[in-house]
């Protein structure tokens, strides 16, 4: 037996090994990571504890003996022999397979402007550790991209007691996916602490001491970061001849074009029942996709159904999202103290929800209101903007019907 492979050692890939493990796996299972490091969380990167980057270990080196699984650290997989079922290491060694999990992840998304290199990325340890070593306070900042990669940052950076500037290309920033209310919320609180933005506008050069803009406009910076998105590595998966377009694409139950190789986290676009592929881009995510391709490269026939959600913080709020909150569903506003919640129906059924308040104070509400929407619902409006109406008490309604 040749046994599993799983190439990439992130959130998705280290899971998956583990979860192969808990299905009963017997046989060799291997997890490659190009990083030198143990495999590691991503989001506490850009939240440095003591003004030092945090390498979270998603495991230990005594578990990943523990489970028997070979974890094979700073080597990168150059090739995939779909024909003789086959990898091609980095440093000459091959290894056979019979089943083979891609879980290859993202990559930041480049500028194409003069002086691009000079930006710094944030999405490895390594990124990390070269951003905070160098943001001292009283020193200026210019983070190239309003995302919430970006806005993250600047809180944090902002709190360090630098000079924050964002500059993004769309009129607001948040756009993507934020609803716009607590778009609307967080950009008034940046404002509040200091942030200076340039909105609506280009990048013309990265210069040794500012970021110049499209318009001459030059903005002052000791650092500059770039915090333009990502786009999925399906450089690995592209070579073997996989179906790629944004992502590799799969079917529901996690199969590429190769029926002996799977996909999972950031670089998976995922099959959907009304058509089309999509990518989801989170933490909780990345997990729940590895443990079904876990179960079905041990034979199972799983399809893989989550609700995307993801989480920001920034200063002392937090942002859920469940769902796809998109602007043409009917919103429905529930008020709770120094926050607020969001419902988004669709012809009446409960499709998504987001909520932003101190802290995780709406944490419980999200996760009642996820459950609401896994349940297929159409609640009263009036029930859901009434904060007096238990949404666990609904959610019992609901079961009981």
């Amino acid at each position: 037996m040749n046994g599993m492979v799983i190439i990439g050692a992130g959130e998705a890939g280290t899971r998956a090994a583990f979860a192969l493990r808990e299905t009963g796996f017997c046989g060799p299972v291997t997890l490659t990571g190009a990083e030198p490091h143990l495999p590691y969380e991503r989001p506490p990167l850009s939240k440095p504890l003591d003004g030092a980057v945090q390498m979270k270990t998603i495991c230990s080196a005594a578990a990943l003996k523990a489970a028997g699984i070979d974890y094979l650290p700073g080597v990168p997989v150059t090739q995939i022999d779909t024909a003789r079922r086959h990898l091609l290491l980095g440093d000459g060694r091959t290894i056979l397979y019979d089943s083979l999990l891609l879980a290859t992840g993202a990559r930041p998304r480049r500028l194409a402007c003069h002086g691009a290199e000079r930006a710094l990325d944030l999405r490895t340890f390594a990124d990390a550790a070269a951003i905070f070593s160098r943001a001292n306070a009283g020193g200026s900042v210019a983070i190239i991209g309003g995302g919430l990669i970006g806005m993250e940052l600047a809180a944090v950076l902002r709190v360090r007691g630098m000079s924050v500037s964002i500059i993004e290309a769309a009129a607001k920033p948040l756009g993507r996916a934020v609803p716009a209310r607590f778009a609307a919320s967080l950009h008034a609180r940046h404002l509040e602490e200091g942030v200076r933005f340039h909105l609506g506008t280009g990048v013309g050069e990265i210069a040794s001491d500012a970021v110049v803009l499209a318009d001459g406009t030059r903005v002052p910076a000791d650092i500059v970061v770039a915090a333009i998105g990502v786009v999925p590595d399906t450089a690995l998966a592209g070579a073997a001849g996989l179906a790629v377009s944004n992502g590799i694409l799969t079917d529901a139950f996690l199969r590429t074009s190769d029926p002996h190789i799977l996909a999972a986290g950031d670089c998976a676009a995922i099959a959907q029942p009304d058509g089309g592929h999509m990518r989801f881009e989170s933490w909780r995510n990345a997990r729940s996709q590895a443990e079904t391709a876990a179960r079905n490269m041990t034979g199972a026939s799983e399809t893989f159904a989550a609700i995307p959600w993801f989480w920001s913080d920034q200063y002392d709020l937090g942002l859920q999202v469940a769902g796809l909150p998109l602007p043409e569903y009917r919103i429905v506003l529930r008020r709770l103290g120094e926050g607020a919640l969001e419902f988004y129906l669709d012809g009446g059924r409960l499709v998504a929800a987001a909520g932003l308040g101190i802290g995780t104070s709406l944490a419980r509400e999200i996760k009642l209101a996820e459950m609401l929407i896994a349940a297929g619902i159409s609640p009263d409006p009036a029930n859901l903007a009434d904060p007096a109406v238990n949404l666990k008490a609904l959610l019992k309604s609901a079961r009981a019907a």
